[in-house]
């Protein structure tokens, strides 16, 4: 019996082997016509890629593999009845095959048949409007098809058929986004957002790239404030009127929502908290000492209470050290203040920033570097300070020795930082202040090697940082391989940060008439240039004595003028020559006004304007000059803001008192 079976087998075998393996072969000959065709229509022989798919469709097996570029091309030749007749052949097999019965419509609207299109579509999308998933595969299908309106009619007759209004908000939004149909999209990611306030980071992330031009950010302002008073119980949408109000820098009104925001779900400050230093970072000093002074009378045994106090005095700070020329006797009270503050809650980790605070203006302002040394050496040797306040104290001592010129001790504080805290924001911090070391020196090349790696895995300001100092540095060895301009300019930019002013304008001047000064040491040269030859009545490559202890060497500094404007510019307005200042500003808008530092140098002139000379309506000009001219700058959403406030739109609001 056994045998028997086997045979049986065996014999089965023999008759089916021959049609598998001619299966096969036919199947192999097949998928080289596909690509045969396929290779036609990438060339573009329309007319032969036909022929070819026309065959290839007679065979049941092939659909799959040439159906959309068949029909693709059926419509390109506008043979719209051999399309129809294949969709019919083809839906007679399958009817229930979405993508065929969705195609049929397509047809209509790629032949112009717009009213049976419309027709068809409505029609299919009724059939299956109850089928979530089915929906959702006709409303991709036609997206992709460039028919999105269709898309968002699928989506939302589906939405009301099932009764969920929240269904398919992230796909609606992604539709009306591609209509340009933004109040639309917003409703829609504000729809999404409400299902889960865990989604309300990655809204926020996306407004911020979406939303870019000011009306936009108005209006979802509108939409958020009509939600807020239709619904105050959902907090996502105060949390987001914060936070749209804080993208447009309109700080009093962030201060009011989070006030309000604190309040209703006991935060005890912590939205106060958050406008004001987003307020102090962006120079809106009225406001940062409102919402601070709004923590420290409100939530006095809160868990804020203590940084709102150090928030005080840090925004005076800024204020003070923002009026130019900065005023000595200011300062000193300023430490006045941050010595009661540690006094009064001394290892508090607050108080550790209150002295670091005070070192720093020890060192920069009253020029009493010694003293700023031991109060960083005390915090750093301090047991109950954080790695943190410690890793930041050896920065500060590493600028201050900088300052005094020593340049290793900086470095070798910097590169102690650096390798402690290794891909933290710190450790990044210590690498671009060691790159920035190595720039001063002019060992652009070392310099160079930090940059580029901070311009790949770092936070974005000292990205930014990173980038501006790289393209300074590769924009001026280009055109001038020695980069002996350059190395003038970073060894001014050394003398300013060591507060050695008058120094810097002697250099810069020479810079700006076109040389450079060169350090002579040991009084001797050795003559390798002709312009050396002559000023020295020498020959190459003799080694002469020199008196004094520096020359004069004629430099290319086209590259770099503007930079010199720029940065005097700003040494006139600190020294509170404001006049000087605005005649240097001008100079790059005149002379480059397609610069990098165009926008800088025009917005700057109102700031000066504005907070320095208190002559509101030249500001007012230039801000809404600044305006039209460059709408697309960063400084934008500021000019904007502060244009607003010259003309009085938020004059009902009562100015603290710092």
């Amino acid at each position: 019996m056994t045998n028997n079976n086997n045979n049986k087998y065996i014999y089965i075998l023999l008759l089916i082997i021959p049609s598998v393996l001619c299966s096969l072969s036919l199947f192999a000959q097949n998928q080289q016509d596909i690509q045969l065709a396929n290779e036609y229509l990438l060339k573009g022989d329309k007319q032969k890629a036909i022929e070819l798919y026309r065959d290839l469709a007679k065979s049941d097996i092939n659909i799959p593999y040439i159906h959309n570029n068949y029909l693709s091309v059926l419509l390109d030749l506008g043979d719209s009845e051999e399309a129809h007749n294949y969709m019919k052949r083809l839906l007679r097999k399958d009817p229930e095959n979405i993508q065929y019965r969705t195609d049929v419509g397509i047809i209509y609207a790629r032949t112009g048949e717009l009213a049976k299109a419309d027709k068809y579509f409505k029609e299919l999308i009724q059939t299956y409007k109850s089928n979530i998933s089915r929906i959702k595969m006709i409303a991709d299908y036609l997206s992709g098809k460039s028919l999105a309106e269709y898309s968002i009619i699928a989506l939302n007759e589906s939405r009301q058929t099932v009764g969920n209004p929240y269904l398919f908000c992230l796909e609606l939004a992604m539709l009306y986004r591609i209509k340009g149909e933004k109040d639309k999209m917003v409703q829609e990611y504000l729809n999404y957002v409400t299902q889960n306030s865990a989604n309300i980071q990655y809204v926020k992330n996306v407004m911020q790239a979406l939303l870019t031009k000011p009306d936009e950010l108005e209006s979802l302002e509108k939409i958020l404030y009509e939600r807020t008073q239709k619904y105050p119980d959902v907090d996502v949408y105060s949390d987001l009127l914060i936070w749209v109000t804080m993208q447009q820098k309109n700080f009093y009104a962030s201060f009011i929502q989070a006030r309000a925001y604190d309040k209703r779900y006991k935060k005890f400050g912590e939205r106060c908290m958050e406008v004001a230093r987003v307020a102090l970072d962006n120079e809106d000093y009225d406001n940062a000492f409102r919402s601070y002074s709004y923590v420290v009378k409100e939530y006095p045994t809160g868990p804020y209470y203590l940084q709102a106090r150090l928030g005080l005095v840090k925004t005076r700070e800024a204020r003070i050290k923002n009026i130019f020329p900065v005023n000595a006797d200011s300062v000193r009270n300023l430490i006045a203040d941050y010595n009661q503050f540690i006094e009064s809650y001394r290892d508090n980790p607050n108080a550790h920033e209150a002295q670091r605070s005070e070192a720093l203006l020890y060192a920069n302002y009253l020029d009493e570097k010694e003293k700023a040394i031991e109060l960083l050496n005390n915090l750093i040797e301090n047991p109950r300070a954080s790695l943190q306040i410690k890793s930041k104290s050896k920065l500060d001592l590493g600028d201050i020795y900088l300052l005094k010129g020593e340049t290793w001790e900086s470095s070798l504080l910097y590169s102690q930082v650096e390798k402690a805290l290794k891909e933290s924001p710190l450790g990044y911090e210590a690498k671009l202040k060691n790159a920035k070391l190595f720039y001063y020196r002019g060992n652009f090349r070392l310099a160079q090697e930090h940059l580029d790696i901070l311009k790949e895995a770092t936070t974005r300001e000292i990205a930014n940082d990173a980038m501006e100092l790289s393209m300074r540095i590769k924009e001026n060895i280009a055109f001038d391989s020695v980069g002996l301009a350059l190395k003038a300019y970073a060894g001014i930019e050394l003398l300013l940060y060591q507060n050695k002013t008058t120094d810097a304008l002697n250099e810069l001047k020479e810079l700006r008439e076109g040389y450079v000064i060169i350090p002579i040491y040991d009084h001797k040269i050795i003559v390798s240039y002709d312009w050396e030859a002559t000023l020295f009545n020498a020959k190459l490559g003799d080694t002469i004595e020199v008196a004094g202890r520096a020359i004069r060497r004629p430099v290319s500094n086209h590259t770099i003028l503007d930079d010199v404007y720029w940065l005097e510019a700003n040494i006139r307005m600190k020294k509170g020559e404001f006049d000087t200042s605005l005649g240097l500003l001008q100079k790059i808008l005149t002379d480059y006004p397609d610069d990098i530092l165009a926008d800088d140098a025009f917005f700057l002139q109102g700031e000066i304007y504005e907070r320095q000379l208190a002559d509101k309506d030249k500001a007012m000009e230039i801000y809404r000059e600044f305006l039209n001219k460059f709408p697309g700058s960063v400084y934008a959403a500021e000019a904007r803001k502060r244009f607003r406030v010259l003309r009085g739109d938020f004059s009902d609001v009562a100015q603290p008192q710092l």
